[in-house]
């Protein structure tokens, strides 16, 4: 009897870390969807801003913009790789893009947009690196 409560009590610790482990895992793949979907709103507006911005002094900013549509792309493939690895579909739904018909503004949107980014990439970070910590300390 005491040896059957025993291996009870591990079965029922396993499956403790096993549900705290899919509920990690899950949280960490919304994260990294949410990461994809702002990927997305990055290069739509990347995109659409580089090819919409008007006066000679924003020239060398459009192509840099083109530049940066590359690199969100790249990023985006990495992201929907890790969420496929860990056994989730990656979105198919960006965050919603912003216009302007005024190149300042399309330029300030850009900044908000960058300033945003980074912010959600250190709390993402921290929150998994938390997570990866709980579950290497569970065994």
């Amino acid at each position: 009897m005491e040896n059957r409560l025993k291996s009870m009590s591990k079965s029922s610790e396993a499956a403790d870390a096993e549900g705290a482990s899919s509920s990690s895992k899950d949280e960490i793949i919304r994260g990294l969807n949410e990461d994809l979907a702002r990927e997305y709103k990055a290069i739509i507006q990347y995109v659409v801003f580089s090819s919409t911005l008007k006066g000679a002094e924003y020239g060398d900013i459009a192509e840099q913009l083109k530049v940066h549509a590359s690199q969100e792309l790249a990023h985006a493939l990495e992201v929907a790789k890790q969420i496929d690895y860990l056994g989730a579909d990656p979105t198919v739904k960006g965050k919603e893009a912003e216009y302007s018909q005024d190149s300042r503004t399309m330029l300030e949107i850009d900044l908000r947009a960058e300033q945003e980014t980074i912010k959600n990439y250190k709390r993402e970070s921290v929150k998994q690196s938390a997570l990866v910590n709980s579950l290497s300390l569970r065994h």
